[in-house]
């Protein structure tokens, strides 16, 4: 098996707005940040060490200071987010024969090399690609290849001109001499990509394709991918457990799948249907319901009267009579009594979320709102399906959020003063 890896953990996350206030391998599932997942993945598919490539705050290194691996780490700092190809040159000290490189927040990367164990350890090839079918290649890299060598790889074809129907998985095992390649590429911020192109064409470079029923190596491109990272985790690593310091009343009911950590206090009426997970700390009213997918980190308050489904909040999220679908909110995020998200059109067609500037199909038919961190939105506000509002905002009372809000806004509706004419 491959025994080094690179995790690439240094990039500013500007796709991941309104929740990329810190790199979002350190958005956290199960009481974990990402990264930890994809960490322990490649520990039990045998890799021993791992240089991560972080950003000048060093918030990877400083989360991760808290949790122990069997694995030897070393961390760099990419100063400036000059991209892919420039934060892999960085670690080129460090790294002998073939090595794996892969995103921080590849959380089912140890299950993808389980599998393709035996063909990498046959593979005699200088790299290896991995790949999977797709139904829309015009979204993705496609590989040209020909008896599983990789001949090319065209970015985004155009629809009925794509190569193949396998798109390239951001999973790569090279050799050095990617380094070669790369010092002859012209430098930029997507000149990864270029040099894996030359290093394609000067060497043998296999390809390994995931089969169907294997999981799809996860990618976090936007924040509402975050739910189909939660998905698998949920299914892989959630138990049904209530710690012993946790306070349940005898009046809740919990049924299925769902993790109560400690000193969880549960009141009269609640209701909870797994797969869920309840964080340290927090708090679940009177009359709440709780189901399906939904991850509550530590100090979560959940006010009596309220519905949260298909949710992820992250720590300390205050939240209180509203109902809150297929949502994400950052820490510490305030609800006012009464607000509450649309999370399905009024045709339920696919929800489109602009993103970049760019409105972009999610693939969603349910999805409420994405909120950055410390925002709070005051008493009977009305959020419509995939819309996203920046860190540090204020949300006035009775307000209707139809787009995007952006960091550090006030905001609210204006409302006209109506006067009937007396009979």
């Amino acid at each position: 098996m491959i025994k080094q890896a690179v995790i690439l953990a240094a990039g500013k996350s500007s796709r991941f707005w309104p929740i990329n206030q810190k790199h979002k391998s350190l958005t956290k599932i199960m009481g974990k940040p990402l990264i930890f997942y994809t960490l322990k993945g490649l520990q039990e598919a045998g890799t021993s060490e791992v240089v991560i490539v972080q950003g000048p705050k060093k918030d990877v290194e400083k989360t991760l200071s808290f949790y122990s691996f069997n694995l030897k780490i070393k961390y760099i700092v990419q100063s400036k987010p000059k991209g892919m190809g420039n934060a892999l040159w960085q670690t080129k000290k460090l790294l002998k024969q073939r090595f794996l490189v892969l995103n921080a927040e590849r959380v089912n990367v140890g299950e993808v090399l389980k599998k393709a164990k035996i063909e990498i350890e046959k593979s005699k090839q200088e790299g290896i690609l991995f790949g999977q079918k797709t139904k829309t290649p015009e979204l993705f890299g496609i590989v040209r290849f020909q008896n599983n060598k990789v001949l090319q790889i065209v970015e985004k074809p155009k629809k009925g001109k794509e190569p193949s129907g396998i798109k390239i998985v951001g999973i790569y095992i090279l050799g050095q001499k990617f380094f070669e390649a790369y010092q002859k590429t012209k430098k930029h911020t997507y000149d990864f990509e270029d040099a894996l192109s030359k290093y394609i064409k000067k060497n043998n470079v296999g390809l390994i394709i995931l089969k169907k029923k294997e999981k799809e190596a996860l990618t976090l491109k936007y924040p509402w991918h975050l739910f189909r990272v939660e998905k698998y985790l949920f299914d892989k690593f959630l138990e049904a457990k209530i710690e012993k310091s946790a306070k349940v009343s005898k009046k809740a009911t919990i049924e299925g799948k769902v993790y109560i950590a400690k000193n969880v206090k549960i009141f009269e009426n609640a209701v909870i249907k797994g797969p869920c997970y309840i964080g340290e700390e927090s708090i679940i009213g009177n009359n709440v319901l709780i189901r399906n997918y939904v991850d509550l980190e530590r100090e979560a308050l959940i006010g009596a009267n309220s519905e949260i489904t298909r949710s992820i909040f992250q720590k300390n999220v205050h939240v209180h009579l509203n109902f809150i679908g297929d949502s994400i909110l950052a820490k510490g995020c305030r609800f006012g009594a009464g607000t509450i998200t649309a999370n399905v059109r009024i045709d339920r067609g696919l929800v489109k979320v602009v993103a970049l500037k760019k409105k972009i199909q999610s693939g969603l038919k349910s999805l409420g709102c994405i909120i950055g961190e410390q925002t709070k939105l005051g008493a009977n506000c009305s959020l419509m399906p995939g819309v996203m509002i920046g860190s540090n905002c204020i949300i006035g009372p009775a307000s209707l959020v139809g787009k995007n809000i952006k960091d550090q806004t006030l905001f609210y509706t204006k409302f006209k003063s109506i006067k009937k004419k007396a009979r």
